[in-house]
């Protein structure tokens, strides 16, 4: 018994190295993706012509010349969410990193999960304000639609908040029955 228990904590170890080493990637991609939106926000400030060939093959030269401030607006969003999503994947390696097997009901686990929480709704939150904003001007006649794959994920983002909700709560009644346990020993 005390081998096979030994035998799933190897394998739970091996699993959340690779775990780790998958979210460092996503990290690094989201980092490089977001330093590009704002390279190419900043250059596109300074020469409104790059606004034809921006990152991802992003047009927004036609809503630029029309309408300065929805072009803001809408690179807000982009620049917001994509913050945000880096951001997100950075506290989930500081919560794989720190994370205890073999105790892990800790308040800074508690902590970082409903931190991650809350950056999730957020960014969920964020997505859907952002897909009825393009959409309501889609229908005013603005070209707009190539924006929404930068937020196209709203509402699952929404959805891993609730669930992340529920695993919060589990851990925080799990901190409170460890700490009992330790008092009464």
């Amino acid at each position: 018994m005390g081998h096979k228990i030994k035998y799933m904590t190897k394998n739970s170890a091996l699993v959340f190295k690779f775990l780790e080493v998958v979210v460092w990637i996503i990290f690094v991609g989201l980092c490089i993706e977001t330093g590009a939106l704002v390279v190419n926000f900043v250059y596109s400030l300074f020469n409104p012509l790059a606004l034809k060939n921006l990152y991802n093959k992003l047009d927004l030269s036609d809503l630029y010349q029309r309408k300065q401030y929805l072009f803001f607006l809408f690179y807000g969003f982009i620049l917001s969410i994509s913050f945000l999503k880096a951001f997100l994947f950075y506290e989930v390696i500081k919560l794989i990193g720190k994370l205890d097997l073999q105790m892990p009901f800790s308040v800074f686990v508690s902590n970082q999960i409903s931190q991650i929480r809350t950056l999730t709704f957020t960014i969920g939150l964020l997505s859907i304000i952002a897909t009825r904003v393009v959409n309501n001007f889609s229908k005013k006649g603005f070209e707009v639609s190539q924006l929404n794959e930068y937020w196209t994920d709203g509402k699952a983002f929404i959805l891993m908040s609730a669930v992340l909700f529920i695993i919060a709560t589990i851990f925080k009644r799990g901190i409170e029955l460890q700490s009992e346990n330790d008092l009464t020993v």
